[in-house]
């Protein structure tokens, strides 16, 4: 039975800020191209809601045959992620009468906000528009720096975190201004289609990856990949996809349609770093969101492509990775 897709409601006012959803939205109808393209299902349904029919963008295009916000009926089957963006100016204005009927829909939300089940992610000051429906009291959240301050005035017991790319907290995502919005959604992807699926969208829009909202380093599946050889990137996608494949050098040399060495002296010129040690990286990094995910050291050694726990170990050390891999995840999953 195919899973079915999260089903994306990007909820729209007159004057929405355009990147704010165009980004996202762009995100994620890359990342079902690239899934499909694998003869995988799509993971994400799109719909564009409003209050009424219609609603014009920050820069003046209109949006036309805008669906009606999902009702209680729709929202209590499946997951669906709820998408609230900024508007243009120094505080946000809710007195139009589609503001007004959103508002009234987001307070009367028929379910409790929770990950996996009704997702709230909102992008600049989105976030100004959850406080004034009441969906942050007590909640950790951020916003575009020049709404920092409405934010907490509009929402006292929020925790509103400063200087922050986005904050998640149980189902509710915020994030800073505009281009950030596109960051949230990678690490959404990331949560569910892969890390690997995450960094081709990255690099198919030619933005940077962060890992996660704590961590504003570039993501080890993008690292050796700031070069134009489809070959290098041909290989560097199958690898990431399918790391517990034996990446041997024959191997790489059979999909590239060429020798080993000169596979391997594609991989120094163009990447900086051997196909063998890439490789290595790269099952370093799955086995490390695999622990951060929960799983055991040998479960996670097993998903990277390690042949043993005792493997994994080795080449962590060897890279000079911080801790140990027992040390990364506080509660062990088997499958």
């Amino acid at each position: 039975m195919m899973p079915s897709p999260t089903h994306v409601h990007f909820l729209l006012l007159p004057g929405s800020i355009l990147l704010d959803w165009a980004g996202p939205a762009e995100a994620l109808r890359i990342a079902n191209q690239l899934h499909m393209a694998q003869g995988q299902p799509a993971l994400w349904e799109l719909h564009f809601c409003g209050a009424s029919g219609q609603a014009s963008s920050s820069v003046g295009a209109v949006i036309q045959s805008l669906e009606p916000l999902p009702s209680a009926a729709t929202l209590a089957w499946g997951v669906h992620w709820l998408v609230l963006v900024g508007q243009p100016g120094g505080n946000v204005v809710l007195d139009h009468p589609d503001a007004q009927t959103l508002l009234r829909w987001l307070r009367a939300l028929p379910v409790p906000l929770a990950a996996g089940r009704v997702e709230l992610l909102c992008v600049c000051a989105g976030a100004v528009i959850a406080a004034h429906a009441g969906l942050l009291h007590q909640r950790h959240a951020t916003t575009h720096h020049q709404h920092l301050d409405e934010l907490r005035t509009v929402a006292p017991t929020c925790h509103v975190q400063d200087n922050r790319v986005f904050v998640q907290d149980d189902g509710i995502y915020t994030s800073a201004g505009m281009t950030t919005g596109i960051d949230l959604f990678l690490h959404r992807i990331a949560a569910q289609g892969g890390a690997a699926l995450a960094a081709q969208v990255a690099q198919t829009m030619v933005v940077a990856l962060r890992r996660g909202p704590h961590d504003p380093e570039l993501s080890p599946f993008l690292s050796y990949r700031q070069h134009i050889h489809p070959t290098v990137h041909r290989l560097q996608d199958a690898i990431s996809q399918q790391p517990h494949l034996n990446w041997s050098l024959p191997r790489m040399a059979e999909l590239a349609h060429s020798s080993t060495r000169h596979v391997a002296r594609l991989f120094n010129v163009h990447a900086g770093i051997s196909p063998l040690e890439y490789v290595q990286r790269i099952r370093l990094a799955t086995a490390q969101a695999a622990l951060q995910a929960g799983y055991s050291v040998t479960k996670a050694a097993e998903i990277a492509g390690f042949s043993s726990d005792g493997q994994l170990r080795r080449s962590w050390h060897a890279l000079g990775m911080a801790g140990a891999p027992s040390s990364v995840t506080s509660h062990a999953k088997s499958s």
